[in-house]
């Protein structure tokens, strides 16, 4: 369990804005989920929900389950952050974004993001979500 909240900080600590060049964001058209893509991941946050995350771990001091991320390598999982996504521009239904080696889509059933890489990748919307 340590194991995975390290490497859940880490990733939010890569997924840290480096520069406004490096992100490429966006939003849902209902404007309920936010996303940035960076080189190193996504991370998408989810606003209103009718889902529940895993339980918060002990270890996270900040928000728990509204944010999922998304790295070259491994799986997706629940971020412990203490701040927000940016707003970006809406991505229309039926149309994806592919940069730093991912894509995300945005779909009338929520957003789909996946590492081309390691074919991992996240769906997630108002009523649900899955890793994969």
């Amino acid at each position: 369990m340590k194991r995975l909240v390290l490497l859940s900080a880490l990733l939010a600590a890569m997924l840290a804005p480096a520069s406004a060049a490096a992100i490429v964001g966006f939003h849902s058209p209902s404007g309920n989920i936010r996303c940035d893509i960076f080189k190193q991941g996504v991370r998408c946050d989810t606003f209103q929900k009718s889902w529940s995350p895993t339980p918060k771990p002990k270890t996270c001091e900040f928000d728990w389950g509204g944010s999922i991320g998304l790295g070259h390598r491994g799986k997706a999982h629940f971020l412990c952050v203490s701040d927000a996504t940016e707003q970006g521009p809406a991505l229309d239904y039926g149309h994806a974004i592919q940069v730093h080696g991912f894509r995300c889509a945005s779909l009338n059933s929520g957003v789909r993001c996946v590492s081309r890489r390691s074919g991992k990748g996240f769906k997630v919307s108002r009523q649900s979500y899955r890793f994969f």
